[in-house]
């Protein structure tokens, strides 16, 4: 039995279900340093296991009491008693790197108000929201190398708000499939010409594009607010923000047509950014 639980904990080692092969995920722990891949696997699995209840669950009762287990779990798993074959190598790492728990706490919140479809005021709530996704991971992953600073974990936290917007335009049209609208700003809804009576998925439909390309220019500020404090930045987190940024000029080239096509970069494209940006630290 003990064989059988290491190999099911081994299965979260890098790569694992949350950094396949090809993925953003991938190349950002690839090229970080060896001791470090399968803790930041780790914490990406944490993640991809919260965030996979909104793509998984139809029901929306049955995932809020997924969601809920998950909350158990966490407090399982800081106490040395977690049930997921995750919860031995993620203990290990909280232990060692003496992690806090809200940053787990905020990635469970921010799935919740997905699956609520609670609705963002402005842009500043979106990027709250994705504060809670990645701007937590990136928080989590920065005090895994060994960040204690209060300016360092917000940096981070930046950062991943950035990127967490950035996928949150991609996956749109998956988003509005699933009627679920409530990530688009209603400020920006109201710009366009979508009243609220008219705030049905296959209404906004109508105007994405546009609604998207507008808030692209809100991204290209907020990632223009970064530059200074990427260089202070792990390699996986900056690599993570140079794809995203990639991947956003991918998406404005498609005139922000997202409602029906998923748009990626190309593994090979991922690679290289990925490789030039993690020999920056090296020529810093």
């Amino acid at each position: 039995m003990l064989m059988q639980g290491s190999q099911a904990a081994n299965e979260w080692a890098f790569p694992n279900p949350a950094t396949p092969p090809g993925s953003s995920a991938y190349y950002g722990v690839r090229f970080a340093p060896l001791g470090l891949r399968d803790d930041l696997a780790a914490l990406l699995g944490w993640r991809h296991l919260v965030r996979s209840v909104v793509d998984e669950v139809s029901d929306r009762g049955v995932a809020a009491r997924k969601l809920g287990w998950w909350n158990d779990e966490l407090e399982r798993i800081f106490a040395g008693t977690g049930r997921h074959p995750l919860g031995v190598p993620l203990g290990r790492l909280i232990a060692r790197a003496e992690l806090p728990r809200q940053p787990f706490i905020d990635i469970i919140l921010g799935t919740e108000a997905i699956l609520a479809d609670r609705h963002a005021r402005d842009v500043a709530a979106l990027a709250a929201l994705a504060d809670l996704d990645l701007g937590a991971l990136f928080e989590l992953i920065a005090r895994t190398h060994g960040e204690t600073t209060p300016a360092g974990f917000a940096a981070a936290r930046r950062a991943g708000s950035y990127c967490g917007m950035v996928l949150l335009l991609r996956d749109s049209g998956r988003l509005l499939r699933q009627d679920r609208c409530g990530f688009l700003p209603e400020d920006r809804l109201s710009r366009h010409g979508v009243i609220h009576a008219d705030r049905r998925p296959t209404e906004i439909r109508k105007h994405l594009a546009a609604l998207l390309a507008d808030l692209a220019e809100d991204l290209n500020r907020h990632r223009a607010s970064l530059s200074h404090d990427l260089l202070r930045l792990p390699a996986v987190v900056r690599i993570r923000v140079r794809l995203a940024d990639r991947l956003l000029a991918e998406i404005a080239d498609s005139d922000f047509e997202v409602a029906d096509h998923r748009i990626a970069l190309t593994p090979i494209r991922k690679l290289w950014n990925a490789w030039r940006e993690s020999r920056r630290e090296s020529l810093v």
